[in-house]
């Protein structure tokens, strides 16, 4: 068992490499496509409706209002994105039950590629929620001088998202390979067991930091409203009336 996609070489032309992680990337992205073509090609809008369809519309209404608890006002804005994640590490790990797979994220460079995507994406929707100045002030809040602790923090917490999904995917497997070698039958199939269970535990987190850091990215800090003088006015006399 290769402990990395990355070891497994299919073509090679020089400096070229044509690897698991690549195949099995391009692979997964293809069934999600190819997915949800079909699955939503017979979506009706009328009242005669599929069991399918309505478990769907379960699944995604839990979605949004998950994304909805987290602080994300709009949820539908960001289900594209957020959800894509979250199938894009599910289904990575849930295809290791088919032999000869190799899940892409076990790969340092996928990882750091999903953590880029949540790099890129989080200024995105910050600016598209509160423009671009508006998104710039808020690495000077409180204060000037914490402009590089808020830079520094943006690219740690890239790094940590890459480095967190590609550790906890590369220890099970690691783990298994060391369980094939001392016990070829039994604790294997548990830990491949317990391995699904974990990448969706995986998939879950991940989507839900992206999700954190674009609810930080977009909110609106509103101040309490001033009361107008006639309102003040009317306040006094009711209190001034009742003593």
């Amino acid at each position: 068992m290769n402990l990395s996609p990355d070891n497994i070489i299919y073509w090679q032309m020089g400096f070229f490499k044509l690897n698991a992680t690549i195949v099995f990337t391009w692979g997964l992205m293809l069934v999600l496509v190819l997915g949800s073509k079909m699955i939503t090609r017979k979506l009706s809008t009328g009242l005669q409706r599929s069991r399918w369809q309505n478990l769907l519309e379960i699944i995604v209404t839990g979605i949004n209002k998950q994304i909805e608890e987290v602080g994300l006002k709009h949820p539908q804005k960001y289900l594209g994105f957020l959800g894509t994640l979250f199938l894009f590490v599910a289904m990575a790990s849930l295809f290791t039950i088919v032999p000869g797979y190799e899940p892409p994220t076990g790969s340092l460079s996928t990882t750091a590629a999903l953590a880029i995507c949540v790099f890129v994406a989080v200024p995105m929707f910050g600016i598209e929620e509160s423009g671009v100045g508006g998104y710039l002030r808020g690495y000077l809040k409180p204060t000037i001088i914490m402009l590089p602790f808020n830079i520094i923090s943006e690219i740690s917490r890239t790094l940590a998202l890459a480095v967190r999904l590609f550790g906890n995917m590369m220890s099970g497997t690691m783990i298994l390979a060391i369980l094939l070698t001392i016990t070829p039958f039994v604790f294997p199939i548990i830990m491949s067991a317990l391995g699904l269970l974990t990448g969706m535990v995986q998939a879950y987190i991940f989507s839900i930091l992206a999700t954190v850091y674009i609810a930080a990215a977009t909110r609106v800090r509103t101040t309490k409203p001033e009361v107008e003088p006639e309102e003040a006015t009317e306040d006094k006399t009711g209190s001034v009336s009742k003593l």
